[in-house]
């Protein structure tokens, strides 16, 4: 009965806070509305989703956004760098191939996310078998180290969040 009225808890609980962040005032009304959209929403969408991920590992989870917020951090310096002391003709613009071993769908786009969140880097593309993703890199001198990077620094952790 639960899981009927409410077959997307994270998803019921991520739409009251942006309606509160939305309307900018915390009141009664407006917590009852925020309540209202996310029951009714992930209801109606509900036969929609027929194959919910599975999230394992919570605390995976967040250790995965810390990383990805350092990253976006170190790498919004790195940029800044590039761009305010190379010259034109010494910034090394790669296209990278990176073979994927994540299969869900969720996982893959949460991946492709991360890539362009990044600074200095942005998915560009997935193969039509799903099984390597097109990253358009800024400034690198070893595309290899850039793929290895992705691999070890979030998709190995999505493997784990993602069984």
């Amino acid at each position: 009965m639960l899981t009927r009225l409410i077959p997307h808890p994270l998803l019921s609980l991520t739409l009251v806070l942006v309606w509160i962040g939305l309307v900018n005032t915390f009141t009664l009304g407006n917590l009852i509305l925020g309540s209202a959209i996310g029951l009714i929403i992930p209801m109606v969408t509900a036969a929609y989703w027929p194959d919910r991920p599975k999230l394992a590992r919570p605390l995976k989870i967040v250790e995965y956004c810390l990383v990805v917020l350092w990253d976006i951090i170190v790498a919004n310096v790195q940029v800044a760098m590039i761009i305010l002391f190379r010259r034109e003709r010494t910034i090394h613009s790669k296209w990278i191939p990176v073979p994927l071993e994540l299969t869900s769908a969720e996982a893959i786009t949460v991946l492709a996310g991360t890539i362009t969140m990044t600074p200095g880097t942005v998915s560009a593309t997935l193969s039509a078998d799903g099984g390597c993703i097109l990253v358009h890199c800024l400034h690198t001198d070893d595309p290899d180290s850039v793929r290895d990077e992705i691999k070890s620094r979030y998709e190995r952790r999505l493997k784990e969040i993602f069984p």
